[in-house]
């Protein structure tokens, strides 16, 4: 059996969502356990409220809760009973197989960093999403774990990126990207420039800089960013996606026609959503710390829980970590020791 700690008190809407989200999961996965972390009287209140498959699901205790305002290092050096503490240190422990979160990203990150520490020869962890694409699912590194990453920091992302998408998305030679502000070689902060050498000289199947028009192109399987960037463009993407639903909308309802048009197009207009719906991807995992951690969307539905469980038992699965040391070692040498608690923490996007 695979078993998952849940933070039952990391979201908007927990612990009521993630606890709903638990549920499916327990009840959709045949090999999962659950463990849910947080309050246990709150957590039990909304599991009541279940119908919970016999023995699949527990509850660890935490006194404490992390809130999404919380400065990320301050709240794991203070707040060590918190549901995301305890979930982390349940893994650090390997009392269990892996963490899923949706609460304080900076503090996932930072918790994950300082009790975990990092796979052997990385640097700085990552956080990857899968992104829909005209030409299927790509993977993006990183979208806010490290907002100033080195020429190697973005040479690790790129490795990491490409086993993700080899075995998670089952791509057979994943291709990679570098995004940046033009396609030469010469653009871009001497950063992206060094990094480029780099990626280009690995091996890897690097296709060269990519621009942000090409994000969403389908270009490349894998694109590689520095966190700043990357949660720009997610964060931007969101809102132009909810901008041009409510625009669409507002149109429809103008007109008679355009009601009876869109009544015609909504297997379409369901077949897009359910391919940009964040939901579906349910979470992002923290690629490069010693251990299974996916972190998922603050305002996270059940499903988007229940899917970023399915990312975490597919992590475990793939034996994706083991496959990333692996892939470090090869490419560039195992030249770094398993950090301890001198591990410098990224600077992380709130």
């Amino acid at each position: 059996m695979i078993k998952i700690a849940v933070d039952g008190m990391g979201g908007d809407y927990a612990p009521q969502l993630v606890v709903e989200g638990a549920v499916q999961a327990a009840n959709s996965f045949h090999d999962v356990e659950i463990v849910i972390t947080g309050k246990e009287d709150a957590i039990k209140r909304e599991l009541y409220r279940h119908k919970v498959p016999g023995g699949k699901i527990s509850i660890c205790h935490a006194s404490e809760v992390v809130e999404m305002s919380d400065s990320p290092v301050q709240a794991v050096r203070k707040k060590k009973d918190s549901s995301l503490s305890v979930a982390i240190q349940l893994l650090k422990q390997k009392e269990v197989d892996a963490v899923v979160t949706a609460g304080n990203t900076g503090a996932a990150v930072a918790a994950s960093t300082l009790n975990l520490g990092l796979l052997p020869g990385i640097k700085r962890p990552g956080i990857a999403i899968a992104i829909p694409t005209l030409h299927g699912i790509s993977v993006a590194i990183d979208v806010g774990a490290n907002i100033d990453p080195t020429a190697e920091h973005l040479l690790q992302y790129a490795i990491m990126a490409e086993i993700y998408a080899r075995y998670l998305l089952k791509k057979k030679k994943p291709s990679i990207g570098l995004l940046n502000i033009g396609e030469e070689e010469s653009k871009g902060t001497e950063a992206l420039q060094e990094a480029y050498k780099l990626i280009r000289d690995s091996g890897l199947n690097f296709v060269g800089n990519i621009e942000g028009r090409d994000f969403f192109t389908g270009k490349c399987d894998c694109i590689v960013c520095d966190g700043f960037s990357g949660n720009v463009v997610l964060k931007m993407t969101e809102s132009i996606l909810e901008m041009m639903i409510k625009l669409i909308t507002k149109e429809i309802q103008k007109d008679f026609l355009a009601r009876i048009g869109a009544l015609l197009c909504k297997p379409a207009f369901e077949s897009i959503r359910r391919e940009t719906n964040y939901e579906e991807a349910g979470g992002a995992p923290l690629l490069g710390v010693d251990g299974v951690v996916i972190i998922g969307h603050g305002i996270s539905s059940a499903k988007a829980i229940c899917n970023a469980i399915r990312v975490a038992r597919e992590s475990v699965v793939e034996h994706v970590n083991e496959h990333i040391i692996e892939g470090i070692s090869s490419r560039i040498g195992n030249h770094a020791n398993l950090p301890s608690k001198t591990t410098p923490i990224p600077k992380v996007n709130p």
